[in-house]
């Protein structure tokens, strides 16, 4: 057998895709389900988006770009900082990437060497661990909980630092839970990291779907230049995921080696999506955007009100993203388990809590709110039928 590399066995693949699976043979079969499992809006790109795409291929625009992406579309995103957020970010600290996945890599191979340490919150996004492992740096996923709304603090990262600790890896609001980091606090953290010479990295991936408040950026905080990274994407807000876009805004000095390896990572990010993002950034598709951030405030409310009667906890409300993370502990069941027979029996796909980590990961499920009301008042139908032997 031909010996592979010791990273390929680090990579864990997630189990949500294996309910995935199945959802598409239940449904071969004639079954109707109803998806709730997979972190990507329901909403099709906008059409005037969609428009601006086709209008970029018929003009011949389809060749590299270079790898820092198109100025222009690093100019709307400074533009779209200082506009929406009040908060001004030079267009040469912005680059653009092929998703966020791109941004992640990049930072990962930027900042971090073979033994190094990062710290992250456990449960968090998984991804960005296997990008860690694949430059051979060690994620220190910190366990926390609803007592710090599912987010790393300052007093826990000070108590969980290193002596091999190169960076904090935040995300607001984050993914599975929903939350958020008050400026106040990413302000001590950034202090801290800053102190100690390493990066803070901040996931504000879903930064523009927040509901009781507007969208906050670590970038508003003063120095914010100095040591932070800060990954996004058109994917979420903009409703752009198969284009497969992203953004990273980085410190000024550190953006020619980021230059360097994109050139040799990627090249550039993809031609065609990058002129359908500069209508990304339009009146008009700004507009239909909010009107989409009001409709995912609507469904959360409609979970919140839901599930607690249904026996269900929720132990901290969203203020962010598009997901529920629900506490089944009461039910008996593990989250797989909990994920499998709702799918095969009710026709429900959500999503393990075991896929964004270990800290009690049994007893959580991740409900992302992917689906118009109508289908989430049948999927709490169905839920409710098939919770009652387990109550």
């Amino acid at each position: 057998m031909l010996k592979l590399a010791d990273r390929a066995a680090q990579i864990k693949s997630f189990h949500v895709m294996a309910l995935v699976e199945q959802a598409a043979q239940l449904e071969a079969q004639g079954r109707d389900i109803i998806h709730l499992e997979v972190g990507e809006p329901d909403f099709p790109t906008p059409a005037n988006v969609v428009a601006a795409g086709v209008a970029a291929m018929q003009e011949g625009k389809t060749r590299y770009t270079a790898a820092l992406g198109l100025p222009a579309l690093r100019q709307a995103i400074s533009d779209f900082y200082q506009s929406r957020l009040g908060v001004s970010v030079a267009p040469d600290r912005i680059m653009i990437t092929p998703g966020a996945s791109g941004a992640i890599g990049l930072v990962s191979g930027l900042l971090f060497n073979a033994g190094d340490g990062v710290l992250l919150s456990d449960p968090g996004y998984p991804c960005n661990d296997n990008f860690l492992h694949l430059v051979g740096a060690l994620p220190q996923r910190v366990a926390v909980s609803e007592a710090t709304q599912f987010q790393l603090t300052d007093e826990l990262v000070q108590q969980h630092w290193r002596d091999n600790t190169r960076g904090v890896w935040l995300a607001s609001p984050s993914n599975p839970t929903g939350t958020l980091i008050p400026l106040a606090e990413m302000k001590k953290i950034k202090w801290r990291a800053e102190q100690a010479g390493t990066a803070l990295i901040v996931d504000e991936i879903y930064h523009c779907l927040s509901y009781e408040q507007e969208p906050q950026t670590v970038l508003s905080l003063p120095d914010a230049g100095n040591n932070v990274f800060v990954l996004n994407s058109f994917s979420k807000y903009f409703n752009m995921t198969g284009w497969r876009l992203g953004w990273l805004v980085a410190p000024q000095c550190h953006i020619p080696a980021l230059e360097r390896m994109a050139q040799n990572f990627y090249l550039s990010a993809p031609t065609v999506a990058q002129h359908a993002a500069l209508e990304a950034f339009s009146d008009t598709s700004i507009g239909i955007y909010e009107e989409r951030r009001a409709i995912l405030a609507k469904r959360r409310d409609f979970l919140l009100a839901a599930l607690p009667k249904l026996g269900i906890r929720v132990p901290v409300a969203p203020q962010g993203a598009f997901y529920i993370y629900c506490d089944i502990a009461e039910l008996g069941i593990g989250s797989f388990e909990f994920c499998q027979k709702l799918l095969n029996s009710a026709g429900v796909a959500v999503t393990p809590g075991i896929d964004f980590g270990e800290h009690r990961a049994e007893r959580y499920i991740r409900i992302a709110y992917t689906a118009d009301e109508s289908r989430l008042a049948q999927a709490v139908d169905r839920i409710a039928h098939f919770i009652k032997p387990y109550q």
